[in-house]
């Protein structure tokens, strides 16, 4: 396999960055010196779980970003629905999620009949990993307008500084924007990556059609997108070669103690097991050096 691969890539004058990392990775287990006993596919589905885990774990993974979305009339129509309403899919029935097709002992399958769930969630695209907000989804009357407070504040004493403490100034800030937090707090949102729906729990009347949610997310890196700058990673290398050392050990299981010529013996256990320890001591190593810490939460 490994033979044919080399030959396939090298006669390729546009040899990309992942092709060039998979020989990499075959080059560190002893090719083409050592016959590597690797399928195609297996060395595809080594580099997908390599991304994956990369993807979730590694602080270099994944970048902040803001998305913007544009309210269509339907999400608006959907928020805060109710039985009664004149729209089409403001609920839906929720069915027993227990149910293998016969009654469980001890639970009413019959119960979860009863239950309705609001469709006030937005699709998210499937690359984004986690939520942390939603920014300011209605219009602050302290804040937005040219008559609003802090406009106006801006407005009449922007050239008066001198005449001004600054200590003041920013006190007076602060009162305002508690002021604000307490009449406009934030809505409440749920997310769960793998529903890829974004729920706001909020009123009809904090959104209007063609007004804009400012979402903060974490955003999965597109290897595709950044070419070698994830492929030149240092513990993905190590990650994707000790992946595909174990795949090796593990397809040369099943020749163990055969003999080859020369007296050479295969030992696949071996290096499945080597695979395995290096793999150990670099998820360890993830755990301490290259994930985001995690946040506190006070209350």
């Amino acid at each position: 396999m490994a033979d044919h691969l080399t030959t396939e890539l090298r006669d390729n004058d546009m040899l990309n960055y992942r092709e060039e990392f998979i020989l990499y990775g075959l080059r560190q287990l002893g090719h083409p010196v050592v016959e590597v006993n690797i399928a195609d596919e297996q060395i595809e589905e080594v580099m997908q779980d390599t991304i994956s885990f990369f993807q979730n774990r590694h602080m270099d993974g994944v970048e902040k970003v803001y998305l913007k979305h544009k309210v269509p009339e339907n999400f608006i129509k959907r928020v805060g629905g109710r039985a009664d309403d004149n729209t089409i899919g403001i609920k839906t029935t929720t069915s027993n999620p227990y149910s293998r097709g016969g009654d469980i002992v001890g639970l009413s399958t019959t119960a979860f009949d009863s239950f309705e769930e609001d469709q006030n969630f937005i699709v998210i695209p499937d690359a984004v990993i986690g939520i942390e907000k939603v920014w300011k989804l209605d219009n602050r009357a302290i804040s937005t307008n040219m008559f609003s407070v802090n406009y106006q504040l801006f407005l009449n004493e922007i050239y008066y500084f001198s005449s001004t403490e600054v200590l003041n100034y920013s006190m007076t800030k602060r009162y305002l924007e508690d002021l604000d937090f307490i009449l406009h707090p934030d809505k409440q949102i749920r997310y769960n990556r793998r529903r890829n729906r974004l729920y706001i729990d909020t009123d009809k009347g904090s959104l209007q059609e063609d007004d804009y949610l400012i979402i903060e997310c974490y955003r999965a890196l597109n290897p595709s997108e950044v070419g070698n700058r994830i492929y030149g990673d240092l513990f993905f290398r190590r990650y994707f070669t000790a992946l595909l050392k174990r795949q090796w050990g593990q397809n040369l299981m099943k020749f163990q103690g055969v003999k080859m010529p020369g007296g050479m013996e295969l030992n696949g256990r071996q290096i499945w097991e080597d695979g395995t320890a290096e793999l150990e001591k670099l998820e360890s190593r993830m755990n301490m050096d290259y994930e985001l810490p995690p946040l506190d939460f006070i209350g």
